[in-house]
């Protein structure tokens, strides 16, 4: 099993100019202590399960291209750029950006979108219905696709369009970045993984997120698709201590009763957690700490990782 961080959060101090530095130290500091993949939201606000939304927030594809520039090894993403927030020709090139920065480093993580409020307060218009949003999310990794892959881009879809687009230079990796696709819907969104993702993210317990697996798995033969094919990896929230006493005292002094939805627990009880995920199929699992707390990616670098290396 592989391990990586998930940015969820911007809180590294009272002045907005001093975000970046501590977020470049964090991505640094993962890729030294054993982590394979640092990811950030791509919102404009923060969202509810995190903390505040006038919680000073960074836009995600900025700050991974300045990451992209100060890291050397380890895997950048987006989780996950909504579909909508981009026109998907205009994604290809900022991603294909990334990637020449980075040295073949992007994952595209994309999802079909749910945040209605942030859809209104940035004027974009937000369907209703979920399956026309996983729809325009196909669309648009089609559309993506095409931009990497050939010289020209014609492209007349339901929701996007494009006319003889050139995107140039291509990404450095061929034949394309890996496109993660985020989301656990069983009839739609697993759908879309087998069809069109190199990757897939989803969210729950050991047990949830096996059954999802095996749904996947339905999928993928259904268009006869290699499942292993697909990296399989899973987001949790943790946060961790080494005593139940330091735990309580952590989840007062952060505020975790009020927004924290994930695991809270000691060492012992986060490394059998983790040994559930790898044997329900888990290849990658990506820990977003409770407001980046340091203490948390210190006890899993240290007293995790090295038991599923």
């Amino acid at each position: 099993m592989k391990f990586g961080i998930h940015n969820p959060s911007w809180l590294f101090g009272p002045d907005p100019a001093e975000i970046f530095s501590g977020v470049a130290a964090r991505a640094r500091w993962a890729e030294a202590h054993g982590f394979t993949w640092f990811s950030v939201m791509d919102h404009l606000i923060q969202i509810p399960v995190v903390g505040a939304p006038d919680e000073p927030f960074v836009e995600g594809w900025t700050v991974l291209s300045a990451l992209a520039a100060v890291t050397s090894r380890i895997r950048l993403a987006t989780l996950a750029s909504s579909v909508a927030y981009r026109n998907p020709t205009h994604l290809a090139k900022i991603a294909a950006g990334v990637d020449l920065i980075s040295r073949g480093r992007l994952t595209l993580g994309i999802g079909a979108g749910w945040f209605e409020t942030e859809y209104r307060q940035y004027g974009w218009e937000f369907p209703p219905l979920p399956a026309v949003r996983i729809r325009q999310m196909e669309e648009a990794v089609r559309l993506i696709v095409a931009m990497w892959t050939t010289p020209r881009t014609t492209f007349h879809g339901k929701y996007f369009h494009a006319e003889e687009a050139i995107l140039e230079p291509k990404p450095v990796q061929r034949p394309h970045p890996p496109i993660m696709i985020a989301g656990g819907g069983e009839q739609l969104t697993l759908r879309a993984v087998a069809r069109f993702g190199n990757a897939c993210n989803v969210f729950g317990d050991p047990e949830g997120v096996r059954h999802k697996f095996a749904v996947l798995r339905r999928h993928c033969e259904a268009v006869e698709r290699n499942y292993d094919e697909i990296e399989r990896t899973s987001l949790i929230g943790f946060l961790l201590a080494r005593d139940e006493a330091s735990l309580a005292a952590k989840a007062r002094r952060l505020g975790a009763a009020q927004h924290f939805r994930g695991f809270a627990g000691v060492v012992s009880q986060g490394t059998d957690l983790v040994g559930r995920y790898a044997e329900a199929g888990v290849q990658l699992l990506i820990s977003s700490a409770f407001k980046n707390d340091m203490e948390t990616h210190e006890l899993l670098a240290a007293e995790i990782v090295p038991q599923f290396g």
